[in-house]
């Protein structure tokens, strides 16, 4: 486990005209990126998960530099909301497949969609821009948000997502992620947004 060292510098009263300085140190764990809540949470799911820290990486090309000798699928999150704004769906997709907006329209099946605002992305799932990810649904306490999942991700044992900050990744096994969505009682469905 990381550590932190601290020490402490205290001044002992003069003693025949010297004074003298004692150190004291102290180890404590380094505290893991992210929401607090979050790992508690996967802790009474009882939720194992394999916790890796890195600089930040706001972009999947920038992630993929951390996320090399990893075994497990990275995903893409995005977080659109419809046309009038009274609805947001956050989209779950190898990292590694590209899908234009509106090839994602059409299988959606929701109208036009647009990117949510980084206020509306705070609002709803507490996070900030380069953070995406459906662990900020711990966040949305009213279930609003409702969630899309490329089918595709159900054959890969391991999936990884940000612990809701872009400095640490964590991956944990794909059954257990499902056990977390249904927790936390968004709409959620499979679909399947690319042929191969």
């Amino acid at each position: 486990m990381l550590c932190i060292l601290n020490f402490y510098l205290f001044r002992i009263a003069p003693q025949a005209g010297a004074i003298l300085f004692l150190f004291v140190f102290s180890l404590r764990p380094t505290p893991m990126h992210g929401d607090p809540h979050l790992y508690d949470l996967l802790n009474r799911l009882a939720i194992s998960y394999q916790y890796i820290e890195h600089p930040p990486a706001p972009t999947i090309a920038i992630a993929k530099q951390y996320w090399q000798g990893y075994d497990a699928t990275h995903c893409k999150n995005l977080f659109f909301r419809n046309h009038k704004g009274s609805n947001h769906f956050l989209v779950i997709l190898d990292c590694d497949k590209n899908m234009d907006i509106h090839s994602i329209e059409q299988v959606l099946r929701q109208g036009k969609l647009s990117f949510a605002s980084e206020q509306r992305l705070m609002k709803y799932l507490g996070l900030t821009a380069g953070s995406v990810t459906p662990f900020g649904l711990i966040n949305d306490k009213e279930h609003h948000v409702h969630v899309f999942l490329d089918k595709h991700l159900q054959e890969t044992p391991r999936l990884s997502f940000h612990p809701c900050i872009n400095t640490a990744s964590l991956i944990l096994r794909t059954d257990d992620f499902i056990r977390f969505l249904t927790y936390c009682q968004n709409p959620y469905e499979w679909i399947s947004l690319y042929t191969s």
